[in-house]
């Protein structure tokens, strides 16, 4: 089981032509309300997000002498970069549909702006490490199982894929900036309850803004469906439980969860010559 980065990973940002539906089927995740505002929440905090992780990454690229790592770091900052804008086109979607995103968002900027002032840029690396880890065994569990995107929008769905794919690529490349300049597992496991709890309350409060929005804030069966996609016998997320847990390990590293092979089945989907920046 691979305990670092596997050899010679190249990290490179695409820009693929999605053609995001204009205007955006309310419901595009097979009519579904509840799925499409799972996934709607979720973008809605990317512009912002990940033009962090991406800040917290550059505190350190000055520190780091492997010249592997520094072409990864280059990478990551790309992919973080196009995901940003491509997920802020996405909110402009959800505007149009009459999603208050600006409320959404002020939020997560407050706190942002708040922990860029007083933590330390060791917190904050942590803190993307964390986030880094949820979006990375989601993306897995997107490219792998088909039940999280059955029945979505073909040019949505490939966006998620997309993302999936290169949250993949890069899982570890700010958890080894990490590991090379602090390295505390502590600090880590603490940012990543922080980050377990804002990114959870962040997406519920996304997730009851747009069911209110529509009208299903109070029916029952959205809900009860919903759930049960979620957490249910076959749910989605109880296959994620054990992995999530496995970062609080003293010895964990991200591609202890080996899933190149999934990387190199769906880079056959994305990496025609025009698409790759």
């Amino acid at each position: 089981m691979p305990s670092t980065t596997p050899k010679g990973l190249e990290i490179h940002p695409r820009r693929p032509e999605f053609g995001l539906p204009q205007p955006m089927p309310r419901h595009w995740h097979g009519g579904d309300a509840f799925k499409t505002h799972f996934f709607d929440a979720m973008s809605v905090l990317f512009p912002d997000g990940e033009r962090f992780f991406i800040d917290s990454v550059r505190l350190f690229r000055e520190r780091i002498d492997e010249p592997l790592l520094k072409e990864q770091i280059r990478g990551f900052i790309g992919q973080e970069g196009h995901h940003s804008r491509e997920h802020a086109e996405y909110s402009e979607r959800l505007r149009a549909l009459g999603y208050d995103v600006d409320y959404l968002e002020r939020g997560l900027q407050r706190r942002l702006a708040f922990v860029r002032k007083y933590l330390s840029p060791e917190l904050q690396l942590a803190a993307t490490t964390s986030v880094e880890h949820l979006t990375a065994i989601m993306a897995d569990a997107v490219l792998k199982n088909p039940r999280w995107l059955d029945g979505a929008d073909p040019a949505m769905a490939r966006l998620w894929r997309w993302h999936a794919l290169e949250e993949t690529e890069h899982k570890a490349v700010a958890f080894d900036v990490y590991q090379t300049v602090c390295g505390s597992p502590w600090l880590r496991r603490r940012a990543m309850l922080q980050s377990t709890f804002f990114f959870t309350r962040d997406t519920f409060k996304g997730l009851v803004h747009m069911l209110k929005r529509d009208g299903l804030l109070w029916n029952w069966r959205v809900w009860r469906d919903g759930l049960r996609w979620m957490w249910g016998k076959d749910g989605i997320f109880r296959e994620l439980v054990k992995v999530y847990l496995d970062f609080y390990r003293r010895d964990f590293h991200p591609w202890q969860h080996d899933n190149l092979y999934l990387v190199e089945r769906y880079r056959r989907e994305f990496d025609a010559p025009h698409e790759v920046a």
